[in-house]
């Protein structure tokens, strides 16, 4: 009898003992999301997810912003369902309120040991370095920006080609010959929407007069809004804004004037991404068109790269109206007629040809027009 309770007691040691193992093991498989440490050279050749993370850190515009960062958001969202991954289960993003936290941001998401980390906007340039340079084990990808840095992968776009045509649609729609530019923060970046715009326009009509205004910031859409205010007041029907969340204002603005007197033409240029849906106004609908730029296709394609191994660090990765990283939308069919549409197809096959170089600074874009 003794010996039968000694035999049960020890199977019953070595079941309990059994059963602890298979519910670690359980618990670390369901807790593969913890980070393993890639190091610059990125992961294995394929995992299909595996144990990679990625994340990204918004500029003050936050990632509900209708523009530029929540473009970035969707794109890091797609990757994530094609991997099988969730927000805060192998992707996340850290959202930015004021410049100082940009830095705090990219060190915590290092911190917690994400294999890529995106910095969101060419306001992050100065971060990026600082925290890549600290950290050359972790990769990074600056959008917007070019910095060097073997661990660094740098984004950028030709914006002044999708804007060129997005200056032929405003040039082709406005009955006023007036249109207007409102930009977020005036330099060498949106510079480059600026000039690719006024160039555009300019092709189409010498004579239409361009207003340009910079609100000075990215996440200010009372000022967006009082800056579309005082362009409609002066008989500009047309705007095209290149100024992320500040750009909210300038929607806002219109669709007041619209509610207000339905039979007045107003039209808002949307930018980043597809703004239809944020013209909308009963049945109408005040956006024109939205020079897409695909934001999201980038970060898709570089976390898919770094997932694989192939974490293009130390390289410039530019996207254009030739691999149709950037576009003009055509949501709105009614407004963007097929003579605004043709007009627009025959400017971007000169682009994408080499016909027509467009200009990216104000210098360029004033001996482009003296050219005219």
């Amino acid at each position: 009898m003794v010996l039968f309770k000694s035999r049960f007691l020890l199977v019953f040691v070595l079941l309990l003992t059994f059963g602890v193992f298979l519910a670690a093991c359980g618990s670390s498989e369901e807790g593969g999301e913890t980070n393993s440490d890639s190091g610059s050279e990125g992961t294995s050749e394929d995992n299909s997810g595996g144990d990679f993370t990625t994340a990204m850190v918004t500029d003050i515009g936050g990632v509900d912003d209708k523009s530029f960062n929540q473009s970035a958001w969707e794109g890091l969202k797609a990757f994530g369902e094609e991997n099988g991954m969730s927000k805060g289960e192998g992707i996340n993003y850290a959202q930015s309120k004021s410049d100082a936290d940009y830095s705090t941001n990219l060190n915590r998401l290092v911190r917690e040991d994400y294999d890529l980390i995106f910095g969101i906007g060419y306001l992050l340039q100065p971060a990026v370095e600082e925290v890549a340079g600290q950290y050359p084990d972790t990769n990074f990808a600056l959008v917007d920006a070019v910095q060097e840095g073997d661990n660094i992968a740098s984004i950028v776009f030709k914006e002044q080609q999708g804007s060129f045509l997005a200056g032929v649609a405003a040039a082709k729609k406005t009955k006023t010959n007036k249109v207007g530019f409102i930009g977020g923060m005036d330099g060498s970046l949106i510079n480059k929407f600026e000039a690719g715009y006024v160039a555009g326009v300019k092709s189409v009509n010498a004579d239409i007069d361009v207003k340009v205004e910079y609100a000075g910031s990215f996440g200010d859409p009372q000022q967006g809004q009082a800056l579309a205010s005082n362009m409609y007041d002066q008989n500009i029907d047309v705007i095209y804004h290149a100024s992320g969340g500040t750009g909210n204002g300038v929607f806002a603005q219109a669709k007041d004037i619209k509610n207000s007197n339905p039979d007045q033409d107003v039209w808002v240029i949307g930018v980043d991404r597809d703004q239809y849906e944020e013209g909308q106004i009963g049945d109408a609908n005040v956006t024109l068109t939205s020079m897409v730029k695909r934001v999201d296709i980038a970060v898709q394609d570089v976390a898919e790269q770094a997932m694989n191994g192939e974490f293009p660090g130390g390289e410039v990765i530019e996207y254009g109206l030739s691999d149709e990283a950037i576009s003009i939308a055509r949501t709105n069919e009614e407004a963007m007629t097929e003579e605004i549409i043709a007009s627009v197809e025959e400017w971007k096959e000169k682009i994408v040809n080499g016909d027509v170089e467009v200009p990216s600074t104000r210098e360029e874009l004033q001996t482009f027009i003296d050219a005219l």
